[in-house]
């Protein structure tokens, strides 16, 4: 989302952005009433004309600075309750420009705009940001100094900064790099712990007077700043190799904290466990009634070798009892049972014998 003015006549279906030139060329577009010319952006709220007519894009920019609270998680992951999004509940879909750590406060940017978020968080363009840190115990003038000389985290070494102290136990401290939670972890390589981290400045944008928790649209004198210096930048870039991006080693550091525990309350912890667990737990056979990842190595093993529960060595193909039944060899009749014949009621008692009672015989008369 690139809001030259050209690019936004032409996301308008008015014309195409080679038209959309000539027509600024030669006049015929005005912002806000006066005469536009070739290169000039189109922000937020002023209103642009194609020879008298009113151009109009469904999506409106969006740029928020916002003084994001501790707890308040930079995510727009709906799993997560405390995510920045619903923190916001802006009436647009927008997203965080970079991240801000839960247990840290202070400024942060969100938009919809795709394109300037791949221009703010790009390593090569050594975009500034500053830092208020408080820590647990008093400065000293070796700390800061080594601390501005760069620190080692894994197998890099964080650039120069510059810091300067505001008090026995606070710090000032502007960075260029984006490395996950780098003041912590710099300042936990002296033995130093962050009680408070605040963010107060990104680039020429400053968080000023705004209050915690509260958010404000950036102002068209600060857009202006920041896309002249995105411009700046990108010709600066485009002279010099490029810069290793820090994607890759925050993905190093994000597993290092998995497998060291690092700060519980880290959201790459939290969720690189949750997504390991997942994994494991589920069960490659349905019939399978615990989780794996539930017992240790030894218990698993043990519990291989005993026979499941519910499951019987199968015997050829599974029927029902009534066909088991039915299906059950006949024994194979003898000689004997060949000429009898089968019995029936009145066979069933011995030979000799009928069915009706005998007559009882009749008494002689007496003389």
């Amino acid at each position: 989302m690139e809001y030259r003015l050209n690019k936004y006549i032409s996301n308008s279906g008015y014309c195409s952005r080679r038209e959309a030139d000539r027509f600024i060329e030669s006049g015929n577009v005005t912002i806000n009433g006066k005469r536009a010319t070739i290169g000039m952006r189109v922000l937020p709220g002023q209103k642009v004309k194609v020879n008298g007519e009113l151009i109009i894009n469904d999506i409106e920019p969006v740029y928020i600075a916002l003084n994001k609270p501790v707890g308040i998680v930079s995510t727009t992951d709906p799993m997560e309750k405390d995510n920045i999004v619903n923190f916001i509940r802006h009436e647009q879909r927008i997203f965080p420009i970079g991240r801000l750590d839960k247990d840290s406060q202070g400024l942060i940017l969100l938009t919809n705009d795709g394109d300037i978020v791949n221009k703010i968080l790009r390593a090569g363009n050594n975009h500034k940001k500053d830092y208020i840190v408080s820590v647990d115990r008093p400065i000293t003038k070796d700390f800061l100094e080594r601390m501005a000389q760069g620190v080692p985290i894994l197998d890099r070494v964080t650039r120069r900064c510059e810091i300067s102290q505001i008090n026995p136990y606070t710090f000032k401290i502007s960075l260029i790099q984006g490395l996950n939670r780098q003041i912590r972890r710099m300042c936990e390589f002296f033995g130093y712990e962050v009680t408070k981290l605040e963010r107060i400045q990104i680039m020429n944008i400053e968080l000023g007077n705004l209050g915690q928790g509260n958010w404000r649209d950036l102002t068209h004198t600060e857009l202006e700043g920041l896309f002249d210096m995105l411009d700046a930048s990108e010709k600066t870039a485009g002279s010099k190799k490029p810069a290793n991006s820090n994607k890759s080693f925050n993905k190093a550091l994000e597993q290092f904290d998995i497998k060291t525990d690092y700060r519980k309350g880290s959201i790459a912890a939290k969720y690189g466990k949750k997504e390991k667990n997942d994994k494991a737990d589920k069960p490659k056979d349905k019939s399978a009634g615990t989780p794996k990842s539930a017992f240790s190595p030894t218990d698993e093993t043990e519990t291989s070798h005993k026979p499941k529960k519910n499951k019987r060595p199968s015997s050829g193909l599974r029927v029902g009892k009534q066909k088991v039944a039915s299906n059950k060899p006949k024994p194979r009749p003898t000689e004997r049972s060949k000429s009898a014949k089968p019995k029936t009621a009145s066979s069933a008692k011995p030979k000799g014998t009928s069915s009706a009672r005998p007559k009882p015989k009749p008494q002689a008369k007496k003389k």
